[in-house]
């Protein structure tokens, strides 16, 4: 009986012991698969992301024939202007931070307590690239560390030129449009290189309410925002 019980009370200990261990190692495994795919990314043009699965399959329910509207360019075939104003509307600091700003992420942090509710993230374009790429929508705190996580990733292994080629080919810029030369087709009939100023400016409002804008067009909120930003342009510093 005694051996009977040593020999069960070990075989607990070890199940305890994997109990502990094992969403530890599976968290670790998910981080080494996110490292892995940042470190291909730097080299690699994604194909695809997350969020853009995510709305193929959204409009393939109700038509199983929708295709996204997406093409990638290289950064040296996207207008400045339009870095300018993605850079001022988005991320001003961009140049400086290391894939988060903690001040941003503080004022978020007091808005969502006000509302008791998460309703905004303070994200730098680096943690928006990392949201793009990998994770989903949803609005979370658990998922806001995940977000951060990539970024430090993504801020380690890339220069910040990368980290905005890819974004500005990969964000969401209306209903199945996503990146620099598909919105410039999509709403100017024009291309990423050739953007003016103005439209530059309208696009990088859009960016936080895409397929609210592509529906609606462009507001009176839409409007002075973007006058704003393209006068401030100017000023931005790019990578």
């Amino acid at each position: 009986m005694g051996k009977t019980r040593k020999v069960a009370a070990k075989s607990s200990r070890r199940w305890l012991k994997w109990l502990i261990l094992g969403p530890i190692l599976l968290v670790l495994l998910v981080q080494l698969y996110f490292f892995v795919m940042v470190c291909w990314y730097a080299m690699f043009n994604p194909s695809s992301t997350s969020f853009m699965r995510q709305q193929l399959a959204a409009l393939q329910e109700k038509n199983p024939e929708a295709k996204l509207k997406h093409q990638w360019v290289p950064y040296e075939r996207i207008s400045d202007n339009l870095k300018r104003a993605v850079v001022v509307s988005e991320d001003s600091g961009f140049i400086e931070h290391g894939g988060v700003d903690w001040e941003a992420l503080e004022k978020a942090y007091d808005k969502n307590k006000r509302r008791s509710k998460v309703v905004g993230g303070g994200s730098t374009i680096t943690q928006q690239l990392a949201k793009n790429l990998f994770l989903s929508g949803s609005r979370s705190y658990l998922r806001k560390g995940q977000e951060m996580i990539i970024a430090f990733m993504l801020e380690t292994v890339m220069p910040k030129r990368r980290i905005l080629e890819i974004y500005l080919n990969v964000v969401e810029f209306g209903r199945g449009v996503f990146g620099a030369e598909a919105a410039a087709r999509h709403y100017y009939r024009s291309s990423a290189a050739k953007l003016s100023p103005a439209q530059a400016a309208r696009l990088a409002v859009m960016l936080p309410n895409p397929r609210y804008y592509d529906k609606r067009g462009v507001t009176n909120y839409l409007a002075r925002r973007a006058n704003a930003i393209q006068r401030q342009m100017r000023f931005a510093e790019l990578p």
